[in-house]
């Protein structure tokens, strides 16, 4: 009797990287599939499919190398688990996109061997996303990663001292969950704006549009600058913040040298989103003791960045993170400090994607950690 292989996702604008997932996944077994339904993607994406549910279902259910499909009862990231408790396959397989902690430990309370494939495509065929099939005529406005120092932006911050928050800006190879640090909120303000791509004009005017115009008069709770510098700004950028919402100065790396050797040791794990309601300002520990110690990493990150030191980078990147926490602990929980030290063998230093409590977790290492993401900065004249 053949093993039974399970595999998850939106499937949206079937294309050949689907396929190939298909064939590989199905060589392990008979293949069955669990597709997101329209909420769920809505939910975690931010936007509607191209696709309905019936078609996407119809559509994988013709593949040859599918046994069998179906909606996924859930929502959001796990939206399978329903059915993988059901189903009990003998395997799950995920790719490199698709991995994360709590599916594997999931598949470990179920004793279900969990799998991670790398995206290879077919012989004689090109790389295929469904991100990347959307380019022609969709959003192609960037995401924001912040690096070091980030929190500086605020004013309930940095009036305890000015320093620097360093953050790069992404293309948009993968569509980032909503709710998860990469500065969605933000994005989709800028897709008011700029429904497909930025205007070819100065960055620096652009992320104060955006920056204007995500907080208008009379918002309660004020978005920082670093998000929408990160998205206009294009390849690495440090802000300096002295009492106020906008930087004094900032300043840009274009380095191709420095912009590729970070792609070479910089690598992103999804987590989960984090969840409604959460605000890490709840039992915050802003003082200048705290604010000294992210400034000073931030301080210390950026010529170790330009002189493409790993190990100072890591260090600083490190500790830019813990001085984050330790302003603002409840973006650090027990879950996630076991996905950490899941980690900590491979990877020299580590934080979170934004406001913390889920998101994405971003790595530094050596080289490519087995089922981590690679990264794409996003270089100047490309929208």
């Amino acid at each position: 009797m053949n093993k039974r292989v399970f595999v998850s996702g939106c499937y949206d604008l079937l294309h050949s990287g689907h396929v190939a997932f298909f064939k590989e996944a199905a060589q392990l077994g008979d293949l069955y599939v669990g597709i997101g339904s329209d909420n769920t993607i809505r939910e975690l994406k931010g936007r509607d499919t191209v696709n309905s549910q019936e078609e996407r279902l119809y559509m994988v259910k013709s593949v040859r190398h599918v046994t069998g499909a179906w909606i996924n009862r859930g929502s959001g990231i796990m939206d399978f688990e329903e059915d993988l408790r059901n189903f009990k396959p003998d395997i799950f397989l995920v790719n490199e996109d698709g991995n994360s902690p709590a599916k594997e430990q999931l598949c470990e309370e179920l004793g279900i061997e969990y799998v991670v494939l790398e995206r290879i495509p077919e012989a004689g065929l090109p790389p295929r996303s469904t991100t990347s099939l959307r380019r022609a005529d969709s959003c192609q406005l960037p995401y924001r990663l912040d690096l070091a120092g980030t929190w500086i932006d605020q004013p309930y911050v940095n009036k305890f001292g000015p320093g620097w928050a360093i953050t790069m800006s992404l293309e948009p190879i993968i569509d980032y969950n909503e709710r998860s640090g990469m500065s969605t909120s933000t994005r989709n303000a800028a897709r008011k704006l700029w429904p497909y791509q930025l205007p070819p004009e100065k960055p620096e005017k652009l992320a104060e549009i955006l920056f204007r115009y995500e907080n208008e008069p009379g918002r309660t709770e004020v978005s920082g600058a670093q998000d929408s510098i990160g998205i206009c700004v294009p390849g690495l950028a440090r802000h300096y913040y002295d009492t106020g919402y906008w930087p004094k100065k900032i300043e840009t790396c274009h380095d191709e040298k420095v912009l590729s050797w970070i792609e070479d040791h910089l690598f992103m794990v999804l987590l989960w989103p984090r969840p409604a309601g959460f605000s890490p300002l709840v039992g915050s520990q802003i003082n200048e003791e705290n604010v000294k110690a992210l400034t000073a990493a931030a301080e210390q990150c950026w010529p170790a960045i330009l002189n493409r030191d790993l190990q100072s980078f890591a260090k600083y990147y490190r500790a830019s993170f813990d001085a984050q926490v330790k302003l603002f602990p409840l973006m650090y929980n027990d879950d996630i400090a076991k996905v950490v030290n899941s980690y900590r063998k491979h990877a020299l230093a580590w934080k979170l994607a934004g406001a913390g409590g889920g998101g994405y977790l971003a790595l530094i290492a050596e080289k490519q950690i087995p089922g981590t993401m690679r990264v794409k900065i996003r270089r100047p004249g490309l929208m």
